[in-house]
């Protein structure tokens, strides 16, 4: 496996669940530093398909005390996003996209902002959809509506 100097991921991480552990699992471990994008709530408000239930500033908590647990002294930044795209479309830094196999398309609109700028394209490392006990993907509406719990584990009375 390819090892990286640095790699971008992002997400909403509403509710951090299987398959964001297993996305920001990936990016740790295939980079030496980890650069997320944590959708504003600005963004996340012009898109309708999208509800969170927690704000901005009590994902970014509950984000960094995930990271703080369970990758412990390893080097990270977040940064608020407003675009699909962030940091990883403006700084040669950046060498991966870490991304789910949902958004992962996105990587070829990236690399095209990447090179009108004069940077270099990244890599696209895909992290395949994270399956629930019932073979349907794990997501965070599907926990929020209980659903399945955050390990896509069928949710008993």
């Amino acid at each position: 496996m390819r090892r990286y100097e640095a790699v971008a991921t992002g997400g909403t991480f509403d509710i951090i669940h299987k398959g964001h552990r297993e996305l920001l699992g990936r990016a740790f471990a295939i980079s030496d530093a980890v650069v997320i994008g944590l959708t504003s709530d600005e963004m996340l408000a012009a898109r309708a398909a999208k509800r969170p239930v927690h704000g901005y500033e009590e994902r970014l908590a509950n984000l960094e005390a995930y990271i703080t647990e369970s990758h412990p002294g390893s080097p990270y930044a977040i940064r608020k996003l407003e675009d699909d795209f962030g940091p990883a479309a403006l700084t040669g830094a950046i060498q991966a996209l870490v991304a789910s196999a949902e958004t992962a398309p996105r990587g070829s609109r990236l690399n095209e902002m990447r090179a009108s700028r004069g940077l270099a394209p990244v890599d696209v490392v895909v992290v395949p959809m994270v399956a629930a006990y019932d073979g349907k993907r794990i997501s965070t509406s599907r926990v929020r509506s209980g659903e399945i719990d955050t390990d896509g584990s069928a949710v008993t009375s």
